[in-house]
Order: C-alpha cells, then sequence, then structure tokens
C-alpha cells in the first residue's frame, strides 16, 4: 500500500512539471527563481494535496507573469521617455529656426552683387487708369514713298529689305535716256551762255566807244538773255529729276557715259520697310520703288470706346505696354480723333513714342493705360518692389539685422505703383530692386529646413 501511494505521488509530480516550465517561459529571465520554488513545492506536496497545490502553482504562475509584464511597461517607457526627449530637442530646433526664419542677412557687398537697392517708404500720387487697345504704326510723317524721278532701266540695287539707309545714300542706280538729254540740254546750255557772255561784253564795250551800232548792241543783249532763260530751265529739269547743285557742279567733268545714270538717294535715315526694285528692270516716274520709314519713333494708335470719350484727353499720360516680352513704354496723348468709325465705333486717340531701340514693331497690338485721374496716397511703392510669400503680399524691410519680410495691405494700384494702407510705414527703408532674390533665399531655406527634418 505504501509502495502504491509512492508511486502515485512520482507520477502525478511529473505530470506536473511541463505544466511549470511553459509558466515559466512565458516569463522574464529575471523570475528564475520563482519557477524553481514552484518546482520545489510541486515535490514536497503528497498527492491529498494535488489539486490545492496545483491552484497554488497557478497563482504563482500569474504573479510572475504580472511581474514580467510590469517590468516590459517599465521598458516601454523607458523608450517613450527617450522618443519624447527627441522631439523635445527637435522642437527646440524647430523653435529656434522660427525665430531665424524670414530674416535675409547679407553684407553690403553680397547685396551690392545682388543689385539690391532701397528706398525709404514715402508718400506719392497714384494714376488711376483706364485699359484700352491698340496697335503700333509706323509714324507717317517720317515715312517716304521713294518714286524714280525719270524713267528708266535699274542697273543696280544697293539696298534690300529691311537695310539701314542714311540720309542721302545711294540705294538704286538706273540708266535713264530722258536723262542723258536733259544733261547734254544743260551741258549745251551753259556753252552758249558763256557764248553770248563773251559776245555781249565786246559788243557793249564797242558800243561805248561809238564803233558799233546800237542795234548790233541790243541783238547781243537779247541773245544773252535767252541764254540765261534756256540755262536755268535746263537747271531746273536737273534739280527736278532729283540733282542737286553739288552734283551739277561736278557735272562738267564727269565722263560722257555717266550722263544716262541716275541714282536714287535716300532722303533721310531710316529703314528700308518696302521694296519693289530688280535689277534690269524697267522703271517708271508713277511707281514706287522703295518705301523708307524712320522707326526711330512710332506711333500707338488707340482705340477710345464712346463711354471713355469724355475722360480722355490730349495730354494725358499714357503706359503702352505690348506684351509680357517687352518693358512698357511712356507717352502722352499728342492727338485725339474727334470722329468715332463707323466700322469699330471707337475714335483715334495717338501717341507717339521713342523707339531707338526697335521693339516696337508696326503691327503689335497694345494695351494702353491711359491716366485719366490721380489720387494722393500716404505710403506708395513701384509694382516691382512687392513679393508673394505664403500667397501674401510683402515688401522687404531693411533692419540692423538684415532684410525682413514685412505683409502689406493694398488700396490703389496701377501698372507701376501700389498704395500701402498698412504694414508699411513712412520714413521705414525698404528694397525696391533685388526682392525676388531675397525671397528666393528664404524660400531655398525654408525648403532645406523641411529636408533636414525628414525621418
Amino acid at each position: 500500500m505504501k509502495n502504491k501511494i509512492l508511486t502515485t505521488i512520482v507520477f502525478m509530480s511529473a505530470l506536473a512539471l511541463p505544466v511549470y516550465y511553459t509558466l515559466a517561459q512565458t516569463g522574464h529571465d529575471d523570475h528564475s527563481d520563482c519557477e524553481h520554488q514552484h518546482i520545489e513545492d510541486s515535490h514536497a506536496a503528497d498527492s491529498g494535496e494535488h489539486a490545492e497545490d496545483e491552484h497554488e502553482d497557478h497563482a504563482h504562475g500569474g504573479e510572475c507573469e504580472s511581474q514580467a509584464h510590469q517590468h516590459s511597461e517599465h521598458e516601454g517607457e523607458d523608450s517613450d521617455a527617450h522618443q519624447h526627449s527627441e522631439h523635445e530637442g527637435e522642437d527646440s530646433d524647430a523653435h529656434q529656426h522660427d525665430e531665424d526664419e524670414g530674416l535675409v542677412t547679407l553684407s553690403p557687398e553680397a547685396a551690392a552683387n545682388a543689385g539690391i537697392e532701397t528706398a525709404i517708404a514715402a508718400g506719392g500720387e497714384i494714376g488711376i487708369q483706364v485699359s484700352l487697345p491698340g496697335e503700333i504704326n509706323v509714324n507717317q510723317d517720317r515715312m517716304v514713298h521713294i518714286v524714280p524721278r525719270v524713267e528708266g532701266v535699274v542697273s543696280k540695287v544697293m539696298k534690300n529689305l529691311g537695310d539701314k539707309v542714311e540720309a542721302g545714300e545711294i540705294i538704286a542706280v538706273i540708266e535713264s535716256r530722258e536723262l542723258a538729254d536733259i544733261k547734254a540740254a544743260y551741258l549745251a546750255d551753259i556753252e552758249r551762255l558763256e557764248m553770248a557772255q563773251i559776245a555781249f561784253d565786246r559788243e557793249e564795250r564797242l558800243w561805248k566807244q561809238k564803233i558799233s551800232a546800237e542795234q548790233e548792241y541790243l541783238e547781243s543783249r537779247q541773245r544773252l538773255s535767252e541764254a540765261k532763260i534756256n540755262f536755268r530751265t535746263s537747271k531746273q529739269k536737273l534739280i527736278a529729276a532729283g540733282l542737286d547743285d553739288t552734283y551739277l557742279k561736278r557735272l562738267e567733268t564727269e565722263p560722257q557715259q555717266s550722263l544716262t545714270s541716275f541714282e536714287i538717294r535716300a532722303p533721310f535715315a531710316g529703314t528700308v520697310i518696302e521694296k519693289h526694285i530688280v535689277l534690269g528692270e524697267l522703271v517708271k516716274t508713277d511707281e514706287t520703288v522703295y518705301i523708307i520709314a524712320d522707326l526711330s519713333n512710332v506711333w500707338a494708335d488707340i482705340d477710345v470706346y464712346p463711354v471713355y470719350l469724355a475722360r480722355i484727353k490730349p495730354g494725358q499720360a499714357v503706359t503702352v505696354k505690348a506684351g509680357e516680352h517687352l518693358p512698357p513704354v511712356k507717352g502722352r496723348i499728342d492727338y485725339l480723333g474727334g470722329l468715332v468709325s463707323r466700322q469699330s465705333r471707337t475714335a483715334l486717340a495717338r501717341v507717339v513714342l521713342d523707339n531707338e531701340a526697335g521693339t516696337l514693331r508696326p503691327g503689335l497690338y497694345i494695351n494702353a493705360l491711359v491716366d485719366v485721374s490721380y489720387k494722393n496716397c500716404e505710403v506708395v511703392v513701384p509694382a516691382g518692389a512687392v513679393q508673394r510669400l505664403e500667397n501674401k503680399k510683402c515688401v522687404f524691410v531693411k533692419t540692423d539685422a538684415g532684410f525682413e519680410p514685412v505683409f502689406i495691405e493694398t488700396g490703389m494700384e496701377n501698372a507701376e505703383k501700389l498704395e500701402v494702407i498698412a504694414g508699411l510705414e513712412p520714413g521705414m527703408e525698404y528694397v525696391v530692386k533685388g526682392g525676388f532674390s531675397l525671397k528666393a533665399k528664404i524660400v531655398t531655406s525654408t525648403l532645406d529646413s523641411h529636408a533636414g527634418h525628414g525621418h
């Protein structure tokens, strides 16, 4: 009987051991002493107390699991604390960055190299503008149609379409039989005039000496008068053909073959805008062979709608825009038409514009901004001084630390100026040129900052 009880205890202990080891493996290694205690208790228990021992073993295992769980939570708290500390460091860095964000520091040399110019904020006048369409046209007062003065065959073509010409420059040469006859008659009249003058001088001297009769003297005087008339007539024909006094003085020394040559010259400096002449062509006196225009100034012809006619007047300032690729050009209304076109239902206003650079080409469509009235403002800034940050208007103000963007509110504005009603006070020094480069530095710095905080 005793042996049977001992065998039962050993058997039950063997069954309990795997459960204890399984519970111990789910806990932390630091609780191995608890596992050892459970094993010893199980070997000391008898069969009658097995159920109670099993219940106690489960309680001990739960306690170990609780300790392991608490230990794991402490480790998680330590990790969270470490991460929280890192985020606090990042927040501190971000706060420091926010304090410096927007301020651009440049040395005077760097600012000069960047083309930065400043001015003192002050009041001014802003024109209230009316926008009207129009077109660039050739200045008709500085355009000429070249027509040959004599009929002939083209022997030389010196200038082509688009070429620049100077005043008096030869642009073509024609050979003219008609001109040769006029030149020959002129040379013959010069000879007749000289001979008539000599004959008259001799007859006058003889008549005064009572050697020659008065009738002969009067006849010689008449022949001299006729020679002078013929000479003047021949000369006027050559002048009408476009030959000047300088050429006429040289005419006597030219070879005979040059009598047929007629040189077409430019009357003033300009540009060949049309060409209707080719080598070997027979040209007549009613044909235009060249059109030359002085494009150093052009007309801006503006279409004025009837609703604006009462507000548009000669002398008003106009800003002409011929596209985004060209800078605006200023002028004043020189002419306002008294009629309204039946086709367009608009009146014509004209502005003469300087075009030395040649960028205002006839045919370009334009937008004309006419100053019809003016407003005095407390603070006025150039349109180019205003930048956009965070989708808001701003200007860069110069401080002791550098250049700082200041957000502004604007009122009246036109193509050139803006009224500032808040943000910029009179007397503050701000950037009028180079603000875009300062904005670029801020945008670049912001992008670099976000890239540095990436995880």
